[in-house]
């Protein structure tokens, strides 16, 4: 074993972590006896020679001694390598990518070296599909499908072996390979498919027939039955069953509820259940009603793994896809209840992120809040859902939180969601702000408390914000500072004893602060004082300036002193023909707003909806304000609102107000098209 692997310059290679001159220890170490002597080096080969997926020199150098580690059956834990080699050969890359003349060519060139370096081995995998090593036989079956060059061949290879074997998980690999071949090579799916349909039949074991189901999800959606959540929530309990000894249940008799209702699924679910159910969610896409349906089944089992991975499931498909979630959303609230702390940590941190979609969760949320014993996190989310709810029954409980010594921002932060019902909560928040150091740590301490206070327009606390605006550090002051100014504006004419403050703010040009404090200080002033003379000026001076950040701060501070700005109209008119398509945007709902005229800014705001999703929310509010004004843009609201996915959706990533802001923008586009029905 390893011939020839020390007449290899290893050093003149490199890997993630510098010269590859520890690789061969590396190979040898996959070969140890010494099962953690097997795991350092396989770690390290992921770490520095595979690194996040990477193919440098050495990793192709490696190829041939990690396929012949593979062959030599007196190796241990041989599944492993094959999972290592499937992850560097089995990198896809289109025609483009391998243009020299992209600056990437090099990596992707590594890639493709790779992927024929495997390929060119990967007969041994065959021989790997009857292995006795179980873990062996379970990894092999991805490796052929992605990695071998005749999947006829593989394919043949895969649905032969099923009959003559006995692990599940294994048996479950093979068909997961089949679905693989159908999605990566067209001439082979009307093979691959019809041989996934007879996985179907009634005599096969309910797992095969789930597996079976989900790939056919992936590779023929066509061809899945009108009821595909009900039957999958069938074959679940039945596999539930089957894990609890209770035995299989016939498929036609189990509904979205039957694990509860007949006692199956008591014992914890097939391991491998989970992953079968999130890929057929993913291969489900868009079909949210099915997918509905579906969690409604796993949020009834008797399985609390089961409900906690359906939780986290109803994560992605409501961050990504609008739909109609009551059912669900109430049956995430019942778990609150459940003593497993990962199921109902997990439904509390979702009904945290759904703002209004957490109503019928409600009462749930108001129990847990009133039973809640100490500080812990769980209990903390449940309270900031209640809020954001706008319940009155979160009020005593804020009040609890906000007395706490250590202020948990969180819960200052949902008070403006509670309007005049956290009236209570002022003398509260007053104190409270009138308590923080005048430090460096301000803005931490004092913007919670600020936004709760200009939530509630509670002008009472002029005084505290008046302190906190005065005496803002010096070293990231102008963060407070605009929260403060957001709250004196929030006051309007009550903030009139804050005037002298805040003309200060706008002062002469070299002794002004950023823009952003400018323009909210310009925003408070009018709002206390109603002096356009005195705003209009340093705000036109803004929108005149080089960088769109402080021409975008003037036209919004514009847009909020409206008609008495016409003025500016010139100059807003001028900006939208702007490069910069936010300033474009910003100016023709700022143009709209002082001259209440529709014709110049709407074809701005429509050409700004199609070529910038994430500004459709203040767009929408712009066009619900233009009643019927807005009748041109029409076709655009209706197509929002006909559309299931969500506008603000990441790949890859997401925000804590992803799911508030998309329902706030279809609130708007139904407003919008009453206001010129």
């Amino acid at each position: 074993m390893f011939t020839g692997m020390d007449e290899v310059d290893w050093a003149s290679m490199g890997h993630a972590y510098g010269p590859a001159d520890d690789v061969p220890g590396l190979l040898r170490g996959l070969a140890s006896a010494d099962p953690a002597d097997r795991e350092t080096a396989l770690d390290g080969l992921y770490t520095a020679v595979h690194h996040q997926g990477d193919v440098y020199d050495s990793t192709l150098a490696c190829i041939p001694f990690l396929l012949e580690l593979v062959a030599s059956p007196e190796v241990p834990d041989r599944g492993a390598i094959v999972e290592l080699l499937t992850s560097i050969g089995g990198i896809d890359l289109d025609d483009d990518e391998l243009d020299p003349e992209d600056e990437e060519f090099e990596d992707a060139a590594n890639y493709a070296m790779a992927a024929a370096a495997v390929a060119a081995g990967a007969d041994v995998f065959v021989g790997l599909l009857d292995d006795p090593d179980a873990g062996v036989r379970l990894a092999a079956p991805c490796a052929l499908a992605m990695l071998h060059g005749d999947p006829a061949r593989v394919l043949a290879l895969l649905s032969a072996r099923l009959e003559g074997e006995r692990d599940t998980e294994v048996r479950l690999a093979l068909v997961e390979a089949v679905g693989r071949i159908a999605l990566r090579h067209e001439a082979l799916r009307a093979e691959s498919v019809t041989w996934l349909t007879t996985l179907l039949a009634a005599d096969r074991p309910p797992g095969l027939r789930l597996a079976a189901l989900t790939q056919l999800a992936r590779c023929a959606p066509g061809l899945l039955p009108d009821d595909v959540a009900s039957t999958a929530t069938a074959l679940l309990r039945a596999t539930d069953g089957a894990a609890a000894g209770t035995g299989p249940s016939p498929a036609g008799t189990a509904g979205p509820g039957a694990g509860v209702a007949t006692g199956q699924g008591g014992g914890p679910g097939a391991p491998w259940a989970d992953d079968l159910l999130r890929t057929l969610h993913s291969a489900l896409g868009d079909r949210v009603e099915d997918r509905i349906a579906l969690l409604t089944g796993q949020l009834t089992s008797a399985d609390p793994g089961q409900r906690t991975d359906a939780v986290w499931m109803c994560h992605g498909l409501i961050r990504a896809w609008r739909g109609p979630y009551d059912e669900v959303v109430r049956l995430v609230g019942a778990q609150l209840g459940d003593p497993d702390p990962l199921l109902h940590g997990a439904a509390v941190s979702l009904l945290e992120s759904l703002f209004g979609l957490a109503l019928p969760a409600a009462d749930a949320l108001a129990e847990r809040v009133r039973t809640a014993d100490g500080d812990r996190p769980a209990d903390r989310r449940a309270l900031v859902a209640l809020a954001r709810l706008g319940d009155p029954r979160a009020v005593p409980a804020l009040a609890r939180a906000l007395e706490q010594p250590d202020l948990p921002r969180d819960a200052a932060f949902t008070v403006p969601y509670l309007g005049d019902l956290a009236a209570p909560l002022v003398p509260l928040l007053r104190r409270r702000l009138g308590e923080v150091a005048l430090d460096e740590q301000l803005y931490d301490r004092a913007a919670p408390l600020l936004t709760g206070i200009a939530g509630v327009r509670a002008a009472e606390a002029l005084p505290e914000v008046l302190r906190v605006l005065r005496g803002a550090p010096a070293r990231g002051g102008e963060w407070v500072t605009e929260a403060a100014l957001r709250a004196l504006t929030s006051f309007g004419p009550a903030a009139l004893p804050a005037a002298p403050e805040l003309r200060a703010l706008l002062g002469g040009a070299s002794s002004r602060p950023s823009s952003s404090v400018v323009a909210a200080a310009a925003r408070a002033l009018w709002a206390a004082t109603g002096d356009v003379a005195a705003v209009l000026p340093v705000l036109r001076e803004l929108l005149a300036a080089d960088g769109p950040d402080e021409r975008r701060a003037a036209a919004a501070a514009l847009g909020a002193v409206g008609r008495a700005a016409t003025a500016a109209a010139p100059a807003l008119r001028d900006l939208l023909a702007s490069p910069e398509r936010w300033l474009r945007m910003d100016a023709a709902v700022a143009l709209w707003r002082v001259t209440g005229e529709a014709r110049e800014s709407l074809p701005v705001l429509r050409t700004a909806w199609e070529e910038n999703r994430y500004g459709r929310v203040e767009i929408a509010e712009c066009l619900a304000e233009m009643g019927p004004s807005a009748g041109p843009a029409a076709p655009l609201l209706r197509a929002e609102l006909a559309r299931p996915r969500r506008h603000n959706v990441l790949d890859g990533g997401s925000g804590s107000h992803d799911i508030e802001q998309d329902e706030r923008l279809l609130t708007l586009c139904r407003a919008a098209l009453r206001a010129h029905a």
